[in-house]
């Protein structure tokens, strides 16, 4: 992707309307592939290039956006044309005249080293790792019935030029492994899955073992065919660190966006500095972490990788923010501005989100509960962000009785209210889990991981059959 011989500053001018313009432009160059075995057949197997430009223009709080798959100068003063006759409509002071910038390189706060670059290994290596997933699979059990693996990853190198002057380049390569299996008795069906993902090259298989994938999906299946119901009402929950952190993500996460805190719409609005949560419990969103799925050397506006202190000790510090918010509620630049594409816009999103570790062992955090809950694995969830109401599936739940860890159930969910069930934790482990997965937000798609230690819940409401 070539751009040292286009001339910025002859852009710049011809998109900015006033002195007080905030312009960018992000370029994308992407390669990807996507391989799929479907019930012992190779279903899929494509490869993508894409890539171009996507240009932005904030004005008196107000952004106005054009992309194209054409990054030629030529058309790029032409669609800069555009963006300024569209922004100009709305402006009654036009009188944009930038001196000319000298634009510099920004420098990363961090090096995510790739150690075998995912286009340097050939396809039937990728194949075989989906083989291995596959073979463990239908062997496991005689009721597995479906299993499909799926594999995925992409390099994505970027380059954002704004009108501080400044040049941040980037190259992401992030690989995905999943299995998901059917499990079936007869009489009641199950599924399980198990998903992998992380900010490195191939290298990722030399941890990550496509057999014990697979096995995770197969065993959750079988064990939920089993199970009985899970029992509902009120009742004590310990959340394993396995369970991801799914919870914060949702109950806390959305709310922390600047986007949704600025404009009124979180439970979280206008907090900083007030307690939201326990003093034990202490919320960090960190895109500096060395492998991580939600990871990057700078966001999708050329701000640097963080990390972001979000609640200490249950006091709120800060919102994640992005370039717009910045502009329009003066929340300080968190390098939460990030897109799925060259073709969106940067809005505020999470990256690696996570509660901090306590001191309590998580073993210890088991035996206080004499009758409740234990969330080895979280599944899909849903929050209000205007009243911090949620509702999360339990992918894997036992029941604990009398300290300790007993039979599994089936259908349990967790619901309840953020602020609530954050100032109610009352004990947090010493261990830290993560979980992986794509953020969905305004259309756009982000990777993200999340994180948690082992962690107890006195009161929380329970949703099962039984």
């Amino acid at each position: 992707m070539q751009v040292n011989d286009i001339d910025f500053n002859k852009i710049f001018k011809i998109i900015g309307t006033s002195e007080d313009d905030f312009i960018d432009i992000f370029f994308e160059s992407n390669i990807s592939n996507f391989l799929s075995n479907e019930n012992k057949k190779l279903e899929k197997a494509i490869s993508g290039v894409s890539g171009g430009a996507g240009l932005r223009l904030i004005s008196e709080k107000k952004s106005y956006y054009a992309f194209t798959n054409n990054i030629d100068e030529k058309n790029l003063l032409e669609i800069g044309k555009n963006l300024n006759k569209i922004a100009k409509t709305n402006r009654t002071n036009n009188n944009f005249n930038k001196l000319n910038l000298n634009f510099k390189e920004s420098k990363a706060k961090i090096d995510i080293p790739v150690l075998k670059e995912v286009l340097n290994v050939s396809m039937n290596e990728k194949i075989k790792k989906i083989d291995d997933a596959v073979k463990f699979s239908w062997g496991y059990d005689k009721r597995i019935l479906q299993a499909n693996v799926l594999y995925r990853d992409y390099k994505q190198d970027v380059i954002i030029v704004n009108s501080e002057g400044n040049i941040a380049k980037d190259s992401r390569e992030i690989i995905t492994f999943f299995v998901s299996v059917v499990a079936s008795n007869g009489k009641k069906t199950e599924m399980g899955y198990e998903p992998v993902s992380a900010f490195m090259g191939f290298e990722f298989f030399d941890t990550v073992d496509p057999a014990e994938i697979a096995r995770k999906a197969c065993s959750r299946a079988i064990t939920l065919l089993d199970a009985p119901f899970a029992p509902s009402g009120t009742m004590p929950v310990v959340l394993s660190s396995e369970a991801g952190g799914t919870m914060i993500h949702e109950a806390i996460g959305h709310g922390l966006e600047a986007d949704i805190a600025g404009s009124g719409l979180s439970v979280y609005s206008d907090k900083i500095g007030k307690e939201v949560a326990s003093k034990l419990v202490t919320v960090i969103d960190d895109s500096s972490l060395i492998g991580k799925r939600g990871s990057y050397r700078f966001d999708d506006e050329g701000t640097v990788s963080n990390k972001n202190i979000l609640v200490e000790n249950g006091v709120l510090k800060k919102y994640m923010s992005d370039r717009l918010s910045n502009i329009k509620y003066g929340y300080e630049l968190t390098g939460n501005g990030r897109r799925e594409s060259y073709e969106h816009q940067p809005i505020v999103r999470m990256s690696n989100t996570m509660i901090a570790k306590g001191k309590s062992m998580p073993e210890d955090i088991i035996k206080t509960v004499d009758k409740g809950l234990f969330v080895k694995k979280m599944g899909g969830g849903q929050v209000n962000t205007v009243t911090g109401d949620f509702v999360f599936e339990v992918m894997e739940g036992y029941i604990l009785k009398n300290g300790a860890v007993c039979e599994a159930v089936s259908g349990a969910t967790l619901m309840g209210n953020g602020p609530e069930i954050l100032n109610n934790i009352d004990m947090i482990g010493n261990d830290m889990g993560y979980s992986v997965g794509t953020c969905g937000k305004d259309g756009q798609g982000a990777p993200v991981s999340d994180g948690q230690p082992t962690l107890r819940i006195p009161s929380i409401v329970v949703g099962g059959k039984n």
